[in-house]
């Protein structure tokens, strides 16, 4: 992500780690957020949600409307 970040000189939004776990999770339908919330990982994509949304924020973008995203159990 650095890499191209740099060779396409743009900001890097976040980078995330490698886990099995991100994808059994996924696979089984059910995204670490949802299938663990409190765990670190769970956390981290937390961090790199918050952070992108302040920077949408910030940068005025968010006035051009921004999607509803819900999140369901079902």
């Amino acid at each position: 992500g650095e890499k191209l970040a740099a060779q396409y000189d743009v900001d890097l939004l976040a980078s995330m780690p490698l886990s099995m776990a991100i994808r059994m999770q996924s696979d089984g339908g059910k995204p670490t957020t949802i299938a663990d919330p409190e765990s670190q990982i769970a956390m981290l994509y937390q961090e790199v949600a918050r952070a992108v949304g302040a920077r949408i924020a910030q940068s005025g973008q968010a006035s051009q409307g921004m999607p509803n995203i819900v999140i369901s159990d079902d």
